[in-house]
């Protein structure tokens, strides 16, 4: 699978930091902020193709930065990450949108095959628009 890019989004900067190592060591292209303020700033700059989003965080929570991380890139997916006390917000997530949502702490093994799962929905979905576009010209 060709490399691409992810961005994960959780306030504990020991276990973002841990994770960045383990995917990059994966071949990933892989960013890290601690907020949800902050993605939605980097991802007004960058395009991404996965977002890996902690739901709880001090200040911005996932619903939210859910919300406009899909206004900004609609078409970027996203993996929730969340405790047993937010099973409720994990799958509010997946109704506004979301991917899938993986339980803290994970296997490293489990995130990549999500990773990689989100990955090839997005590229089957830009397929998608591209032969609607396609046949939306053609019939003009």
């Amino acid at each position: 699978m060709t490399t691409f890019r992810v961005l994960l989004v959780d306030d504990e900067k020991e276990f973002v930091e841990t994770l960045v190592k383990r995917l990059e060591k994966r071949k990933l292209s892989v960013a890290a902020v601690n907020g949800g303020r902050e993605a939605i700033e980097l991802m007004k700059k960058t395009a991404f193709d996965v977002v890996v989003l902690d739901v709880s965080m001090p200040d911005m929570d996932g619903i939210s930065t859910l919300k406009e991380i899909k206004r900004i890139q609609p078409s970027v997916e996203v993996i929730m990450l969340t405790g047993h006390a937010n099973m409720e917000v994990a799958m509010q997530g997946m109704e506004l949108g979301a991917f899938d949502y993986l339980m803290k702490p994970m296997d490293i093994d489990e995130l990549l095959y999500k990773l990689q799962d989100a990955y090839r929905k997005r590229l089957c979905m830009a397929d998608i628009e591209k032969c609607a576009a396609m046949r939306t010209t053609e019939m003009e």
